[in-house]
Order: structure tokens, then C-alpha cells, then sequence
């Protein structure tokens, strides 16, 4: 899919189809997020690093999950 960049106020921009914006479950409002890669730009929904740490804190929640059960009292 081919976007054209045009000029907003005195920023630059790109309309996002609304089968796209669809596909990606955003609307007007919501933040998107963009990560570059050796293979080029990703633009997401979700902050990667932020769901990197929450992996993490997964992983440590389920390890020390008696700790975690006894904290919560």
C-alpha cells in the first residue's frame, strides 16, 4: 500500500486507510508506536519495550509466586 506524505499545519503527515486502522484495532485518539529494525519501520499499537517488561515481570510473578500470595495479604 502506497501513502502520500502532505503537509499539516507546519508538520508533515500520512492519512492511515480505515482498513487498516481496523486491522489494527485503533481508533481516533490512540497512540501508535514506531520501532526501527534492521529490516525497516514498524508501526504498532503497542509499545514493544512495554510488553517486554511485562513478559518479565510474568516470568518473575510466576517463580515467586508464594512470595507474591503472601505480599498480597
Amino acid at each position: 500500500m502506497k501513502l502520500k506524505i502532505r503537509k499539516i499545519g507546519n508538520s508533515l503527515g500520512a492519512s492511515i486507510p480505515r482498513e487498516i486502522l481496523e486491522k489494527m484495532n485503533v481508533g481516533e485518539g490512540d497512540s501508535l508506536y514506531v520501532t526501527q529494525t534492521p529490516d525497516g519501520i514498524y508501526l504498532t499499537p503497542y509499545d514493544p519495550e512495554f510488553e517486554e517488561a511485562m513478559e518479565a515481570a510474568k516470568s518473575i510473578t510466576n517463580r515467586y509466586r508464594n512470595a507474591m500470595k503472601e505480599l498480597a495479604k
